[in-house]
C-alpha cells in the first residue's frame, strides 16, 4: 500500500474494505461532529454498515468512478478525502472530506486535497474539478477556498440530510487553472505527469 505524507505525523493513504473496524472507531468518535453535513455517520451507523460504506468505494474504484483515501495522524484514523464521483468521459470529478475533531486545524485536508486534485489534472487529464457544500458549512468552504476553486453559485434547499433541507454552494478549478496564484506555495506546481496513484482492489 502507498502512503503520502501529509505531515511529520500524518499520512494520506487509501481507505478500504478491511478497515471497516477501524473506520467505524474513528466514525463513532466523531460521530455528531462528522455527521452534521455528512452522510458517512448516518450509513456507518454499525460495522455492516462500515464495511457496506467502503466496499461501495472499492467498487468504484474498481469500475474508475470514485475513489476513498483516508488520513491518518499518529498512525490514528481521523478522517478523509475522496472523489464522490469521478468521470473520465467528461473530464469531471467531485473532491470532497470529513474529519473527526482529533483531525480538525492541522491543514491535513486542504493537503490532501491538493494531493486529489494534483493528480485528476496531471495523472488522469481531468478537465474540472467540483467541491459541493452545506452553503452554512464555513470550513468546508473555507477549504474550497484555499485551494483556490471559484465559488459559481448557490443550489438552494438542494440537500435532505437529518430533515433539513441545505442550500448547497458549488466550487471548481479548471486544469488551466491549477495550481492558481492563490494557492499557498506548499501546493503541487506543473511538472511531468505522474503515475496513477495505485487503485485498490475491490475486497470481499
Amino acid at each position: 500500500m502507498f502512503a503520502i505524507p501529509l505531515a511529520e505525523d500524518a499520512q494520506l493513504k487509501p481507505l478500504e474494505v478491511w478497515h471497516a473496524e477501524e473506520f467505524l472507531a474513528h466514525v463513532d468518535r466523531g460521530r455528531e461532529y462528522i455527521g452534521q453535513y455528512i452522510g458517512f455517520a448516518d450509513r456507518a451507523a454499525d460495522l455492516d454498515g462500515a464495511r457496506s460504506l467502503l466496499r461501495s468505494f472499492a467498487e468504484k474504484a474498481a469500475a474508475d468512478q470514485g475513489r476513498l483515501y483516508g488520513i491518518w495522524l499518529d498512525g490514528t484514523l481521523v478522517g478523509g478525502v475522496l472523489y464522490r464521483t469521478f468521470d473520465t468521459t467528461t473530464g469531471t470529478c467531485e473532491i470532497g472530506c470529513w474529519l473527526e475533531p482529533a483531525g480538525a486545524g492541522r491543514g491535513l485536508v486542504s493537503k490532501a486535497c491538493r494531493t486529489l486534485i494534483d493528480w485528476a489534472f496531471l495523472g488522469r487529464g481531468m478537465h474540472r474539478v467540483e467541491w459541493v457544500c452545506a452553503a452554512d458549512n464555513t470550513p468546508s468552504s473555507a477549504v474550497a477556498r484555499r485551494l483556490g476553486m471559484t465559488r459559481e453559485g448557490v443550489l438552494r434547499e438542494a440537500h435532505l440530510h437529518r430533515g433539513f433541507r441545505h442550500d448547497l454552494e458549488v466550487w471548481s478549478v479548471l486544469a488551466r487553472e491549477w495550481p492558481p496564484a492563490g494557492v499557498p506555495a506548499e501546493a503541487p506546481v506543473a511538472r511531468p505527469r505522474p503515475e496513477p496513484l495505485p487503485r485498490p482492489e475491490p475486497s470481499a
